[in-house]
């Protein structure tokens, strides 16, 4: 069957986890100065002042860089347990990974093409 003590290392990482994310923000809320002052308390949206409606339509380029994104993420969640587990694997596990490395630079491919990585 299964015991407790094999789930202990997966509690203990989320308990450590959850406590690197909320410590600092629980520091920082007790401890931090609390001075508002009028440009503090503005709106703001990357630093300046919002000067367009919110609806506006975006460039296509900034979902190309998304999905880039996403693309190069998912590539890399996947690259590190294939790389634990490659011994154990074998020939069949690494060319089906080069198989799926290829359908990744199929979709890069396409970004460079479309002109994602051009930035004016």
């Amino acid at each position: 069957m299964f015991s407790l003590d094999q789930y202990l290392p997966v509690i203990l990482f989320i308990l450590v986890g959850v406590g690197v994310g909320v410590a600092p923000q629980l520091l920082g809320f007790l401890m931090g100065p609390r001075r508002p002052d009028p440009a503090k308390n503005s709106p703001y949206e990357c630093g300046f002042e919002a000067f367009e409606d919110a609806r506006m339509k975006f460039d296509v380029r900034y979902y190309l860089v998304a999905i880039l994104f996403i693309l190069f993420d998912l590539e890399i969640a996947f690259l590190f347990p294939w790389a634990v587990a490659l011994r154990e694997i074998g020939a069949v596990g690494f060319w089906t990974i080069m198989l799926f490395l290829g359908i990744l630079v199929v979709g890069f491919a396409y970004e460079w093409k479309k002109g994602a990585l051009d930035w004016e």
